[in-house]
């Protein structure tokens, strides 16, 4: 995966780097925050959009009995803070436009200004979700002229949270060239096409955590309905009840209860490692008499920097490493990743290094026999800001923290940002419901993938669970689904992680009520997992939302498969969708694949008749079933004469690689 996946996830924020206390909550903080809630919920704010043709509801804390007043416009509204010292208001929003002056009267009084009326989308999932109009293709050209001022969005801060929580962080902010590098390239790319066409405010409020699962998303009272989550959730709610911090995985928790290196410091400058064995890096663990088991060891490193030390950013390269590393230099933290494919490369802060003598301490989390550092030699170094490279690898001295061989107990999961059932549901969904939304956008199920078959009960599970809590009916939610990515396979595969996920989208899509599935198997990277072709993502949630919402007469889907009709020696394909007409993009129609009874695929002869394709092979003489784009990269071939791919497909429901891979 390349460096800039990395560099992506500081953005995103927990998808390969978090500091210890970035997704924690310490013991206590829930009860002081309750006596100091606002009078105003954080959503609320300068520069927001309310949702326009509802009602909307406000909300916030006083004393109990307290009475609040809510104006907007010549409207007017009050409610009474209950004895839990939280008031709610219902208010119809004035005419759509503005700005309004929002007037919140009470023990003080708040104005929110600059407000305007249109429609809010909630835009959530993982980390191609966040990542921002920056990392987006021809950003610098895209930023510079991303000036619009009735696009306003709401970048919510990521907390991971165990029981109920009342606020989310975040600042409602007016896209234009000097905030475009913070808005999500996907959200502004909808809604940038959705204002063009209906000549509206629009409202992106953004909820989106790197690497997170769709069941972190979801309530324990949905998931626990699946009975695939128990053992998580039983250990989250222990978590819970301890007062532990809330850091919403399970590594971390692992760390406070047996790293003795962590109690011990062992991270500090100062620390006495003379008894600490020589060891050589890549490497490590043999000499320390682990060296094809689960071990925690921590490595020390003294390395000597000029005077003075050369401006500009320094970076440690470490290369990848199973399974998880946490580095620290002269005593701070600097980085730590679980996310074991993509390379290292932590920026130093400029106050850490200092000329001389500093010290690199590395604890390294393995969990597979060939696990540790996973690069060359000299792919280790650290890279001052004049160029200048120090090698990393050679002799560091070393120490075993835990010993991972049973009878020790080893983490639910190794992933160091929020992966627990829940803990973003109840941390960053709750808080702003029942906040007046127009429906969601959702681009998630990279982390749920090695479960690819069990998302199609998942994310049904999660959309139901939003829909309760926010209680504005089945309102309209548009699913994302997966790019390409990893390697082509040049044979027909028999199951993929990622095409049975497709699937479980798809699957999810058709049977949700005003759901609606923006294809996009014609864009992304073999080599990285975050592509930088996001317009066509946001593009195509647009056109989902302009002609399921806006009524509007535009063609949202590629062709989908509905019926297959068998002839002699060949399978005919009968697609919905084929707005314009059925079109082979490329040399050839390829991706085409038939099976007789023996379940051995061989790729077909393909051609288009009209608003079908026919499909045959010589090696298959009675095929029986066909599949279309089924591996994780494929050659999407097959369009409409829209311009939209054909989503890919299955006929057959023979057991896929996923169907029986549960968690744990």
């Amino acid at each position: 995966m390349k460096i800039f996946g990395f560099v992506l996830a500081i953005a995103a924020a927990c998808l390969f780097t978090v500091t210890p206390q970035a997704c924690a909550s310490a013991p206590g903080e829930a009860q002081a925050a309750s006596a100091s809630l606002p009078l105003v919920s954080p959503i609320f704010g300068d520069n927001m959009v309310l949702q326009r043709g509802k009602k909307n509801t406000l909300w916030g804390w006083s004393q109990p009995g307290d009475k609040i007043q809510v104006q907007i416009g010549d409207k007017t509204a009050s409610g009474v803070a209950g004895a839990d010292r939280r008031w709610q208001v219902k208010i119809n929003p004035p005419a759509v436009g503005g700005p309004y002056t929002i007037k919140i009267r009470g023990r003080e009084t708040v104005e929110l200004h600059n407000v305007l009326v249109g429609d809010v989308w909630l835009c959530a999932g993982q980390s191609n979700m966040a990542v921002s109009l920056r990392f987006a293709r021809n950003a610098a050209e895209e930023a510079k002229a991303a000036d619009y001022p009735e696009i306003r969005f709401f970048t919510a801060v990521m907390h991971p949270a165990y029981r109920h929580t009342d606020t989310v962080e975040g600042k409602w902010m007016a896209v234009s060239p000097q905030t475009a590098d913070r808005v999500s390239a996907v959200a502004y790319y909808f809604a940038r096409k959705v204002q063009h066409e209906m000549h509206i405010p629009i409202g992106l409020v953004i909820e989106a955590v790197g690497g997170t699962p769709a069941e972190a998303w979801a309530s324990a009272a949905g998931v626990g309905t699946l009975k695939d989550f128990d053992v998580p959730l039983a250990q989250m709610r222990q978590f819970a009840a301890s007062g532990a911090p809330e850091y919403g995985n399970f590594v971390m928790h692992w760390y406070d209860a047996y790293d003795i290196g962590q109690k011990g410091k062992w991270e500090s400058p100062d620390l006495d490692d003379s008894g600490w064995k020589p060891v050589e890096i890549p490497g490590g663990f043999a000499e320390l008499g682990v060296p094809t088991d689960p071990a925690l060891a921590w490595f020390r490193k003294e390395i000597v920097l000029p005077n003075p030390l050369p401006a500009g950013t320094t970076v440690a390269f470490l290369g990848s490493i199973e399974r998880m590393d946490t580095v620290y230099i002269n005593g701070t933290w600097i980085g730590g990743s679980a996310w074991v494919e993509n390379p290292r490369a932590y920026v130093v802060p400029a106050d850490v290094l200092k000329p001389g003598r500093n010290v690199v301490a590395i604890r390294v989390l393995k969990s597979k026999p060939n696990g540790g550092f996973l690069a060359k030699p000299e792919d280790l170094r650290l890279v001052l800001g004049d160029k200048t490279a120090i090698p990393l690898a050679g002799q560091w001295k070393g120490k075993l923290s835990v010993d991972g061989r049973p009878p020790q107990p080893l983490p639910l999961a190794y992933e160091n940002w929020p992966v627990m059932p829940t803990v973003l549901y109840e941390g960053m969904v709750a808080p702003i419901a029942p906040l007046a939304i127009t429906g969601a956008i959702w681009y998630q199920a990279e982390q749920n993938s090695e479960r690819g078959y069990q998302y199609r009960r998942v994310l049904p599970e999660m959309i139901a669970d939003w829909r309760k809590i926010f209680a504005q009916g089945n309102f309209p939610f548009y699913i994302v689904s997966l790019p390409a990515f990893k390697q082509h396979s040049d044979v027909p595969v028999d199951g993929d992680e990622w095409a049975e996920t497709r699937e479980s989208q798809a699957i999810a899509a058709a049977s949700v009520p005003n759901s609606c599935l923006a294809v996009t198997i014609d864009t992304g990277d073999a080599n990285n997992i975050h592509p930088q072709e996001k317009q066509p993502v946001g593009e195509r949630l647009a056109l989902c939302a302009l002609a399921n919402h806006y009524g509007q007469k535009v063609v949202f889907a590629g062709p989908t498969l509905t019926s297959i009709e068998k002839l002699p020696g060949a399978i005919r394909i009968h697609f919905a969708h084929t707005d314009g007409g059925l079109v082979m993009k490329g040399a050839k129609l390829e991706e085409f694949a038939v099976a007789g009874d023996d379940h051995k695929w061989h790729w077909a002869d393909a051609r288009i008749e009209n608003d079908t394709v026919v499909v045959s092979s010589s090696a298959v003489p009675n095929p029986s079933e066909v599949r279309y784009a089924w591996q994780s990269n494929p050659t999407a071939t097959l369009f409409n004469g829209a311009g939209l791919p054909a989503a890919p497909f299955r006929t057959d429901t023979w057991p896929g690689m996923t169907e029986s891979h549960r968690p744990y």
